[in-house]
């Protein structure tokens, strides 16, 4: 039977983390590994990744061993985890995914403790895989939903540390790529996961010869290869006036590198939006589908917000969890360039 947590680490613990996908939500993972290690430096952390994040946080100097989750081979996904964790038994396994998948994963991992969220918050039954869950919790940022986590093991989460780079080994590349320059870079992340989160290109297009005539930036396309963003990309090119730079497609870890050389990030809700704020880095939000105080920049420039999303409380104060097809339509090219001129006043040295 699920119990409500009261789990103590045993010293020199050995963590399993599950949280599968999401380069956004694996963004938020990272503090968690920090707390754990200034708890106990001993303690060793794997975490279940498939690729593409696992990709991002290789290398991590908290993270001790990442096992490989590949989507896309179905079933043989879970019985690779099962042969890579034969004989092994963790003392605690921290189910931060609430889906089937991850819940399938949790039932492979031999643990006497497997910690997950509460009832309310658990989807597809994910709770019937975990022994322990964390208290119940009014609707909150991401982030602070994973530091709940913390919180029931008794780990402090404070100071909140990243740790996402450039590592030193990296910082070649983007000096060579910042040398390619003569102004301070802006990189446009101009895709996202779904759709309905994505801003028009030609709204994209105008966007970029602003930047590059009124406020002297160098804009520079970042993202992933999926087909919208090519599409995006190509028409951008076309129509603008002040042809943008083309960095799409180069890895999570050179992006990494980009965004921490650029002067300003603009994004879409999407995952190197929580890159950019792990690396302190100034970052317009461009925001209408979902709540940007749930899961938008975590704690930093919320004044570079620009949002068509709505009310984001409910009548009763909570916070709004739904999605809003459509608001991202409503999202102006003027809107988003009035917080370029707020970054230029407040943050541009």
């Amino acid at each position: 039977m699920t119990r409500q947590a009261d789990v103590v680490l045993p010293p020199a613990a050995r963590v399993a983390i599950v949280m599968m996908s999401a380069i956004g939500d694996a963004v938020h993972v990272l503090p968690l590994l920090g707390a754990l290690k200034r708890h106990d430096p001993r303690t060793t952390i794997s975490w279940v990744l498939e690729p593409g994040p696992a990709s991002l946080v290789r290398g991590h100097p908290h993270l001790d061993e990442i096992l490989p989750f590949e989507k896309r081979l179905g079933w043989r996904a879970l019985r690779y985890i099962q042969r890579a964790t034969a004989g092994r038994t963790f003392d605690l396994v921290i189910d931060l995914q609430v889906y089937l998948k991850a819940g399938l994963v949790t039932s492979i991992l031999r643990s006497p403790v497997k910690l997950g969220f509460d009832r309310a918050r658990a989807r597809d039954l994910n709770w019937l895989f975990t022994t322990h869950r964390i208290p119940p919790h009014a609707p909150q940022h991401v982030q602070d939903q994973y530091l709940e986590f913390l919180s029931a093991l008794g780990v402090r989460a404070t100071p909140l540390a990243w740790n996402l780079g450039p590592w030193p080994a990296e910082r070649p590349w983007q000096e060579s790529f910042r040398a390619r320059f003569d102004r301070p870079l802006v990189a446009l992340v101009i895709g996202s996961s779904r759709p309905e989160k994505d801003w028009r290109a030609e709204r994209w297009a105008h966007l970029v010869d602003s930047l590059t005539s009124d406020f002297a930036l160098a804009p520079v396309l970042v993202g992933g290869h999926s087909p919208r963003e090519r599409d995006t990309a190509r028409i951008i090119c076309e129509q603008a006036r002040h042809p943008p730079a083309l960095a799409l497609d180069t890895g999570l870890r050179h992006l990494t590198s980009i965004l921490d050389a650029s002067a300003l990030i603009i994004s879409l809700d999407t995952g190197p939006l929580h890159m950019a704020v792990a690396l302190a880095r100034p970052v317009i939000s461009l925001m209408g589908y979902n709540n940007p105080k749930r899961v938008g920049p975590y704690r930093l420039f919320h004044d570079l917000i620009a949002s068509t999303y709505g009310e984001e409380l409910t009548p009763e104060g909570e916070l709004a969890t739904e999605s809003r097809p459509g608001r991202m339509a409503l999202l102006e090219v003027r809107d988003v360039l009035e917080k370029v001129q707020r970054w230029r006043e407040r943050y541009a040295g």
